[in-house]
């Protein structure tokens, strides 16, 4: 799709989307859209994982799923019952940094779902018998994570790239650190990592815009917490030095899940589209990219084979993943290397740079079609301070990107001799 063919002042920009700050630090942002009877709520405090403690890795997480376990005026069968009667939906959840919720509701039911909202982060009471509840569906959760090739795989590579840093850890911790949480342990978590300052609330669909700004000042323009922390700053970490290579064994499985890679760029770095733009065309475009063409069109070594950018505001990681027989590692893993030493020494051709951003700029309309898709846009624009005319101005951006740029990008992060390479999967993969 050819960038002169988009209308992109329909996009969620400066034109079209407000922004209003509470005087409690609560920034709200609201894109109308009558066509549809909805809205969708999406949002975020500032707080995560990365204020968990080194024993209770988990904590974050833990307490945000058990917010809609019952409040002061509520209890969890009222909570649920209430959102089910009319259609709609709530959630919490956490990551590094953030402490994320959404939801969605017909225009006429939003009052119900601020309700939710205002008093599952004002008035949580983490009931003892809930939270028993809860933390065994999470154990179980997370032992069945432990026999997932793949998830484990993940966590182990995450562990290498970012060794004892908050990038490094799962945010929803291990067996060992969930038992270890209790009652009280949610209780102070919240009290010292949940308030208004810097949240960000976001509207998109059925609602007008004062409504919206409103609708948070009443129900939450009187919050404050003089108890809560500032998250912490996100601590450096280093390059990797050499390579590093591991097999771990999971009983019972035929098929070994594979990642590799190394830092990537940050959210905000100069490069970061030009290392998007360069993934796309390594291990995303039409049948996975190179690496997908290579390994598994071409060798018929991989059950799928892709790559993946995860960046973050203080950094990031450059990953490939593959899924294969124990039987092909070898060459699988060699034909993996000899591509990203490709990548590295030689510029893309001028056809895969020209579909790679084609395929970018003609995919971002679809993105946001949806509400969601919209709010979640929004979210990403303000979380990372990317300004409300990131999109509009997306195409003109992309289209800047040269192949020296995505050369660079790559020289820059990717070294073939100093990877990680995480397998995991049956036993006997483990010599081959």
């Amino acid at each position: 799709m050819s960038s002169d063919t988009i209308n992109w002042k329909h996009l969620p920009g400066e034109n079209n989307v407000s922004r209003f700050v509470l005087p409690n630090g609560i920034i709200v942002l609201c894109k109308p859209d009558f066509n549809s009877p909805s809205i969708v709520i999406s949002g975020f405090l500032h707080g995560g994982s990365i204020q968990d403690p080194g024993d209770k890795l988990g904590l974050a997480s833990f307490t945000s799923y058990a917010l809609m376990r019952g409040t002061v005026f509520r209890n969890v069968k009222q909570i649920y019952n209430d959102l089910e009667s009319i259609g709609a939906s709530f959630g919490f959840g956490a990551s590094v940094q953030t402490t994320s919720f959404g939801g969605k509701c017909l225009s006429e039911d939003l009052p119900l779902l601020m309700k939710t909202l205002t008093e599952s982060l004002l008035y949580p009471v983490f009931p003892v018998t809930q939270v028993r509840k809860l933390k065994t569906q999470i154990i179980s959760g997370l032992q069945q994570r432990e026999q997932d090739t793949g998830e484990v795989a993940s966590l182990r590579f995450d562990e290498i790239l970012f060794p004892n840093h908050p990038y490094g850890r799962p945010e929803d911790g291990y067996v060992e650190t969930v038992q270890r949480i209790s009652q009280k342990d949610l209780i102070n978590f919240h009290k010292r990592t949940y308030g208004p300052k810097g949240m960000v609330i976001v509207f998109a669909g059925s609602i007008e815009i004062q409504r919206a700004n409103d609708l948070v000042y009443e129900a939450l323009g009187g919050w404050e917490n003089m108890d809560w922390q500032p998250p912490p700053e996100v601590p450096y970490y280093s390059p990797l030095s050499e390579t590093v290579e591991e097999f771990i064994p999971v009983e019972g499985k035929y098929q070994m899940d594979l990642i590799m890679g190394c830092h990537g760029p940050a959210r905000l770095s100069d490069d970061y589209l030009a290392a998007s733009i360069g993934n796309n065309i390594l291990g995303q475009f039409g049948m996975m990219g190179r690496i997908g063409n290579e390994v598994r069109e071409k060798s018929g070594l991989a059950y799928y084979a892709s790559t993946s950018l995860n960046s973050w505001m203080q950094g990031g990681s450059w990953e490939i993943t593959a899924g294969i027989n124990p039987i092909n590692y070898k060459k699988a893993t060699e034909i993996i290397i000899n591509e990203l030493i490709r990548f590295v020494d030689e510029p893309v051709n001028d056809e895969e740079l020209e579909d790679a951003k084609s395929s970018y700029i003609g995919s971002l309309p679809l993105s946001v079609e949806s509400n969601n898709g919209v709010a979640s846009a929004i979210l990403r624009m303000e979380r990372f301070g990317l300004g409300l005319d990131y999109l509009q101005k997306f195409p003109e951006n992309i289209e800047k990107i040269s192949k020296q740029d995505i050369q660079n990008t790559a020289q820059k992060y990717i070294n073939p001799k100093k990877l990680a390479i995480i397998s995991a999967g049956p036993r006997s993969s483990e010599k081959n």
